[in-house]
């Protein structure tokens, strides 16, 4: 598999990938007032049966973020197709890259094509004196979250109000 910094043609690609996933478990989140005290709790939860999830993130935004961010990559298989992509914006004031996007096409997961990317962005982020990396993920999707947490990423925060589809993003982070 090789990695390379996308070009605008890796872009059209990475278009034509079936982003969905499927989900046993979601995040559930609970919040509760004592007072002046606000609590909020986060259970994983097992679905009564699998659920298809579309991808929260417009096909379109693809070719402002190679526009706009500093670390769009992509992965080819030997045959010299894409098969992921990480696209992700360095925070130089904190030290931190903001991986946005961390996809892989649905045929092609379970290969370690995604731990390839976050390898070479952890690479592009010391080179650029980056000693974060901060990634976002849908409390839908637990494939990325069990995928975070095996490779050292811990939970952060969330924000109830991120994707334009009206789901929570969970905010995890790791210290490089």
């Amino acid at each position: 598999m090789h990695v390379y910094q996308a070009e605008l043609t890796d872009i059209n690609d990475c278009h034509q990938f079936d982003l969905s996933y499927t989900t046993d478990y979601v995040w559930q989140m609970q919040t509760r007032e004592q007072g002046r005290t606000i609590y909020v709790s986060f259970d994983t939860v097992r679905l009564p049966r699998p659920m298809q999830v579309e991808y929260p993130r417009p096909a379109d935004e693809l070719a402002t973020h190679w526009q706009q961010h500093d670390c769009f990559l992509v992965a080819k298989n030997s045959m010299g197709n894409s098969v992921g992509f990480l696209d992700a914006q360095a925070q130089l004031f904190q030290e931190r890259l903001w991986i946005f996007n961390l996809a892989v096409n649905r045929s092609e997961r379970q290969r370690g094509v995604g731990t390839v990317l976050l390898k070479s962005a952890h690479r592009w982020a010391l080179q650029q004196g980056i000693h974060q990396i901060m990634l976002e993920i849908q409390t839908k999707n637990h494939p990325a979250i069990s995928f975070a947490q095996k490779h050292g990423f811990q939970f952060c925060g969330y924000n109830e109000l991120y994707y334009p589809n009206g789901d929570i993003a969970l905010f995890f982070s790791r210290n490089i």
